[in-house]
């Protein structure tokens, strides 16, 4: 595979021997398959790295080898900071992405990521917008270090290019997606167990949830644009746990002639978490950057506060603008 990893990233990792390794807040498959997966290759290099991540991964998430290992919530891993050289943070375009300001502060950044609008926050800024899933550039930098990938860790990183492209079906499926996932499954990659951790893992808690979202579907500019909410009372009724809502999104995303979707899902009191998710040129990354948030051109998301309905307005309208433009 030929690669553009930056030459000061490889010097960055040949020369230290302790990392630390974070991503963003609510990770999803990317976010935390990635981040177990570079730990791995760290260690067939004699390197010594420990995740943290402040959120724990979704339920489904919990069977990936190394997930048990993780350090979850705001209060530093034992040593922290001087047990660690550098700061290795996966998927977060801003350091404020990854909920661990003390982190962030406390070690030089190696920042990776495949979103656009990074801030280039890092000591080195690796930012690929064009690859599938950072997982896919974890996979090229363990080229260019000659890293061996085994068995585990290529299910890992297939993981990562699954959950990012839809499966292999949303618009940043590109042939770099198809050649990595044929050179995983190579290396000892399965995408049955990939698969059984996907689609046929979910607590029950997780299909009363899907059951609970869908009733508050609404269709709004001709049927081109779907709203879902999901509040804190829902998700308690259901029995639904931090992260069991990842996946909702694509229910209302399914139905023909809808272009582009929002979930608006409760965060705090005042506080609301909005995901967005577009099909063919319709940028949602765009209307989340005007609400301060950011992503890709067909997934994107952000955070406000205030009351429910009037957030609900401004998210609706302008999703609707950029839908009807």
């Amino acid at each position: 595979m030929t690669t553009n990893v930056p030459e000061r990233l490889l010097r960055e990792i040949q020369d230290h021997d302790r990392f630390l390794i974070t991503s963003h807040i609510h990770p999803d498959g990317d976010a935390i398959g990635s981040s177990l997966a570079l730990a791995r290759l760290l260690a067939t290099l004699g390197k010594s790295a420990v995740i943290w991540m402040r959120d724990p991964a979704p339920t489904v998430y919990r069977p990936l080898p190394g997930n048990d290992a993780v350090h979850i919530g705001e209060t530093p891993p034992a040593g922290f900071p001087e047990a660690f050289e550098r700061l290795v943070v996966l998927e977060c375009p801003t350091p404020e992405r990854a909920g661990l300001p003390a982190a962030i502060e406390a070690l030089p950044v190696l920042n990776i990521d495949h979103h656009l609008g990074n801030d280039d926050y890092g000591v080195v800024n690796w930012i690929d917008t064009n690859s599938a899933s950072v997982g896919a550039m974890v996979y090229r930098m363990a080229h260019a270090l000659s890293a061996p990938v085994d068995a585990d860790t290529a299910t890992l990183l297939y993981l990562t290019l699954v959950t990012d492209t839809g499966g292999f079906r949303f618009s940043n499926t590109n042939a770099e997606a198809f050649e990595a996932a044929a050179s995983l499954m190579r290396a000892g990659a399965c995408p049955e167990t990939v698969s059984r951790w996907l689609y046929e893992s979910q607590p029950a808690a997780v299909i009363k949830l899907v059951g609970e979202t869908l009733r508050t579907l609404e269709l709004h500019a001709n049927g081109r644009v779907a709203t879902v909410w999901l509040t804190r009372e829902m998700a308690q009724r259901a029995g639904a746990r931090e992260g069991d809502s990842e996946g909702l999104i694509d229910y209302p995303r399914s139905i023909a002639g809808v272009d582009a979707v929002a979930l608006m899902r409760q965060v705090d009191e005042a506080s609301y978490k909005v995901s967005l998710r577009s099909r063919g040129a319709i940028d949602v990354e765009r209307v989340a950057r005007g609400f301060g948030g950011g992503g890709h051109p067909n997934a994107a998301g952000f955070t406000l506060r205030g009351e429910r309905e009037v957030l609900f307005r401004q998210t609706l309208d302008a999703l609707t603008e950029a839908v009807e433009a």
